[in-house]
């Protein structure tokens, strides 16, 4: 028996591979020639590359459910067209054990991408974000296409770019009295110091009723309550942040009275990723003994890719009609994951 898991998984295992990296690379390709429309004398070729190769483990991490089912119906799909799976049925061996064969190698692309989601995707995605908008606006806050805006007492800022490290670059603040704005300034970078920030080539404006003054500082100092903690979690895209830094981020927006429920969707969706990745191999074996036994292998994969599309955007779907309608966001997240659950099971009870 374990020699048949073994075989069983092993051919789960490279067809789920093979289809993650042709997803992986060709999304990566286009992602690539959008970027070409970027090229500016500081964001180059090479610079373009660099950015879609530090964007790569996200991409992995985004594709990893529906790789796994494209992959369970061409790698069980090629067995029951050689009528292996048949074989193995007329056997004694249950569907229910082919599932768990089937599952053992998905379990190896779960940890992966727990580890990819936790650890790297919101480190590689950070730097990438903001080495791409250095490159091409520098420390240009003002003409910068990019960048973050945050309020801070009376100031709004406007941040071009936040690397991990904490250093900050093209910094753009307004000081407002009185809903007048009586000074703004323009800084290169910025590092944090301890309890503060410093400033790094400053330009300085204050303006008065009847003049406008302007002086340049080597340094000036930045008495905030904005970290590079706090930076590093409102620079990405939620589904770029880990586990942890959502769920801290959403309590934290909700003991302030904010919105938090993209946070928390997107947390309970992170969560509930793995189950979503074994539901993927419920749903394709279930085709493979149901309504796909007996089509060709393009069939399956065109099969795979709709599943997959309308999975990821009834998901998206119910996380807008979540936050819009105050809906519970594990609710919106789960369904989709139960639907297709159920819909699998069903179908192999009739076998």
């Amino acid at each position: 028996m374990k020699l048949l898991d073994g075989y069983i998984a092993k051919a789960v295992f490279f067809a789920v591979l093979v289809v993650l990296l042709i997803i992986v690379g060709l999304d990566a390709v286009f992602s690539f020639v959008a970027e070409l429309e970027e090229l500016e004398a500081e964001y180059q070729i090479f610079q373009a590359l660099k950015y879609i190769a530090l964007t790569m483990p996200g991409r992995i991490y985004e594709f990893i459910p529906i790789a796994t089912l494209i992959g369970c119906l061409i790698g069980l799909g090629a067995l029951a067209n050689n009528s292996e799976l048949t074989v193995i049925r007329a056997s004694g061996v249950s569907v229910l054990r082919i599932v768990y064969a089937a599952v053992k190698p998905v379990l190896l692309f779960i940890v992966v991408a727990l580890v990819l989601g936790q650890f790297v995707v919101p480190n590689t995605e950070q730097y990438a974000q903001s080495e791409r908008a250095r490159q091409i606006d520098g420390s240009d806050a003002l003409s910068s296409r990019y960048g973050y805006w945050f309020r801070d007492d009376d100031a709004f800022v406007h941040i071009n770019a936040i690397q991990p490290n904490g250093v900050l670059y093209g910094i753009a603040r307004f000081n407002y009295q009185a809903q007048q704005l009586i000074a703004s300034d323009y800084s290169e970078r910025a590092l944090f110091q301890g309890d503060h920030w410093v400033l790094f080539n400053v330009s300085e404006t204050s303006f008065t009723t009847n003049r406008t003054n302007v002086k340049h500082l080597d340094t000036l100092r930045w008495n905030s309550d904005i970290t590079p903690d706090f930076l590093s979690i409102v620079a990405l895209k939620p589904d770029h942040l880990s586990i942890t830094g959502l769920l801290s981020y959403a309590r934290q927006l909700a003991s302030q009275g904010l919105e938090s429920g993209e946070y928390y969707f997107a947390f309970w969706k992170k969560v509930l990723q793995p189950f979503a990745t074994v539901v993927m191999v419920f749903i394709a074996i279930s085709f493979i003994f149901g309504p796909l036994r007996s089509v060709t292998m393009g069939q399956r994969i065109t099969a795979g890719v709709v599943v997959g599309l309308c999975f990821n955007y009834a998901q998206e779907l119910l996380g807008h009609v979540s936050i819009v309608f105050h809906v519970s966001p594990l609710i919106a997240a789960g369904i989709p994951i139960a639907i297709c659950g159920v819909v699998g099971v069903l179908l192999l009870r009739r076998v």
